[in-house]
């Protein structure tokens, strides 16, 4: 076996699903799947269940992968010891970043990191706020901006880059449109238009919604605001956005900061205690984006 193989057969592993792990890994599914046969084939036994939608971990696959995952961590600490002995950082970074968000200063943190250690490769993933948070925990990612309903999920260290109340945003026709008041309660009676689960905003929403008691009718989800804030500018209901993304919309949307739904939504960078050179060298350029 080699490292290629045990690369895809982890990537498998942690996605669930060939085609995922394809992307992630930057080559064809075919290729992925190739690989992973090999494997099975040098181990004599199958690795995965590919019987249903889901790829799945057979018995021999759950033995395997904490070893995979550790021979793969082994050889990157020897790159990682090099490069420091070298004074050289050398490596790969995979990040994640939540649908549908574009953050400038993020962007200008890798482009610095990039000059000063051209060295590591860097590699970034979108997805929604839940599956980074566990990939993260996982190892599957070094680091994450997502979207949280508190600053920092549990065991992770943070930097919290944004944090804001979420509003509501309406058509300038629309019956809220005009008025001075906007309860929770107010917005729950109209079809809404929000971030689907696993977002940030949505969690916010949704506990916010139900510690009042309200079972609102979401007519429709996008994890785009661009898309939340077209579909509202027609009339399909009632957007909820954060401030700053409601604040892009202004000469189309009407904004309404929501009474009974004060509890902030967080961006946030997420990575695990103890992280590797890497990271440690990016962390600065992250702190001075945000500072």
């Amino acid at each position: 076996m080699d490292l290629r193989q045990l690369e895809y057969f982890v990537a498998v592993a942690e996605e669930r699903n060939f085609t995922r792990a394809a992307e992630r890994v930057h080559i064809s599914q075919s290729g992925v799947s190739a690989q992973v046969r090999r494997l099975e084939q040098e181990l004599g036994t199958e690795l995965f269940d590919r019987s249903a939608r889901t790829t799945t971990l057979t018995v021999a696959g759950k033995a395997a992968l904490e070893h995979a995952r550790a021979a793969l961590a082994a050889v990157g600490a020897v790159r990682q010891a090099v490069g420091e002995v070298a004074e050289v950082i050398r490596g790969r970074l995979a990040l994640g970043m939540v649908i549908g968000c574009t953050l400038t200063p993020l962007f200008e943190a890798l482009a610095g990191f990039h000059r000063a250690h051209p060295g590591v490769e860097i590699a970034l993933l979108e997805e929604n706020s839940e599956r980074l948070v566990e990939h993260v925990r996982a190892g599957a990612l070094d680091l994450a901006l997502v979207g949280t309903a508190s600053a920092a999920p549990d065991g992770l260290e943070s930097l919290t880059v944004i944090s804001e109340r979420i509003v509501a945003v309406t058509a300038a026709d629309h019956p809220l449109a005009g008025r001075r008041r906007v309860t929770l309660r107010d917005v729950a009676a109209h079809p809404l238009v929000c971030m689907p689960p696993g977002t940030g905003l949505r969690t916010v929403l949704d506990r916010a919604c139900a510690a009042a008691g309200l079972r609102p009718t979401i007519a429709f989800q996008a994890s785009a605001a661009d898309a939340i804030a077209d579909l509202a500018a027609r009339g399909l209901g009632v957007g909820v956005l954060s401030a700053s993304m409601a604040d892009r919309f202004g000469e189309k949307l009407v904004a309404h900061t929501i009474e009974g739904a004060a509890a902030p939504a967080h961006l946030t960078l997420v990575w695990r205690p103890s992280p590797p050179p890497a990271l440690r060298a990016l962390l600065p350029h992250l702190r001075r984006a945000f500072a």
